[in-house]
């Protein structure tokens, strides 16, 4: 399916691509679920990879929560710029990597829903119009969203189905 042009097409990809995710996930025995990853990967195994959509996925919450207070959102995080995005993502990786599987896939699971209903609660117009919201700048709030979802689903399928082989 093509970049989402509807506020349709954003739900039914990313909860396509979601889907698609968590069968894969679920395909594997639990020695495949636990198993490392080739080395030269930031993320370790299939739960740092989880735990990395998550918490993209609260980010997202957060910058659009802030943009309802009338703040201006830290971004990509406070503390970071979109130049250091690999530090970001380290910080992410060890703040997770002490939790389980099990624990990570609820987290997902509820942050995915929360998500899922910022993009229900607007209008075609308001997800894709560009420069409507000041947080997302030149772009649009679905910008935002389909990065969060559809395609970060479809790179950690893809990043899982690698290093699983």
């Amino acid at each position: 399916m093509p970049r989402p042009k509807t506020k349709d097409e954003l739900l039914a990809l990313g909860q396509k691509n979601f889907n698609k995710l968590n069968d894969l996930v679920d395909s594997y025995s639990k020695d495949e679920l636990n198993k490392e990853f080739p080395k030269g990967y930031l993320n370790r195994n299939i739960r740092d990879v989880l735990a990395h959509l998550h918490h993209w996925h609260l980010m997202v919450l957060d910058w659009y929560a802030m943009d309802l207070q009338g703040k201006m959102p830290d971004m990509p995080a406070n503390g970071y710029t979109w130049k250091t995005l690999p530090d970001l993502n380290r910080e992410i990786w060890r703040k997770y990597s002490d939790v389980e599987l099990k624990e990570v896939r609820m987290l997902l699971r509820t942050s995915f829903d929360k998500v899922q209903k910022i993009i229900i609660g607007h209008t075609n117009d308001e997800l894709f119009e560009k420069k409507r919201y000041k947080w997302t700048g030149t772009t649009s709030l679905a910008a935002y969203l389909i990065s969060a979802t559809s395609s970060h689903y479809d790179w950690a399928y893809k990043l899982i189905n690698k290093c699983t082989k």
